[in-house]
């Protein structure tokens, strides 16, 4: 993550609300409303950062979900479902027996990889979290 979208990122998660208007974590990290704004829309494509309406206002409210970390590993899905059929078509491509093929073809494994060893993690977090005190 670039530089401006980790100091919002860590203004909301240290913020106690979870939540900060787009004023006041420019007043907080002494920044630009443009900076705010683009490291704002960075956040909410990657799913980390939600943008809702402050109750009584037209100002727009930034909140930090909870259980963050996992959202944000769980929205990876559907990037790394695309990325595994680019991979595929690559090797498809190419041929699996030449060299680019079995390049590619040994990044699609470890896509292929990662994508089942991150399923099994997220449901071992999801049985851990429960042991927790943390709602």
């Amino acid at each position: 993550m670039t530089r401006m979208p980790a100091r919002i990122f860590a203004a909301l998660l240290a913020s106690d609300s979870g939540a900060l208007t787009s004023a006041q974590l420019g007043e907080q990290l002494k920044v630009s409303p443009a900076a705010v704004s683009g490291a704002v829309r960075y956040l909410n494509q990657q799913h980390m950062v939600s943008r809702e309406r402050e109750p009584g206002t037209r100002r727009d409210l930034f909140r930090v979900h909870d259980n963050q970390w996992y959202e944000a590993l769980t929205n990876r899905d559907s990037i790394l479902k695309r990325w595994e059929d680019s991979l595929r078509e690559g090797v498809r491509d190419l041929g699996p027996t030449t060299p680019a093929g079995r390049r590619i073809g040994e990044t699609l494994a470890f896509f292929e990889f990662i994508q089942v060893e991150l399923a099994a993690m997220m449901d071992r977090w999801r049985e851990h979290r429960k042991t927790l005190d943390l709602d």
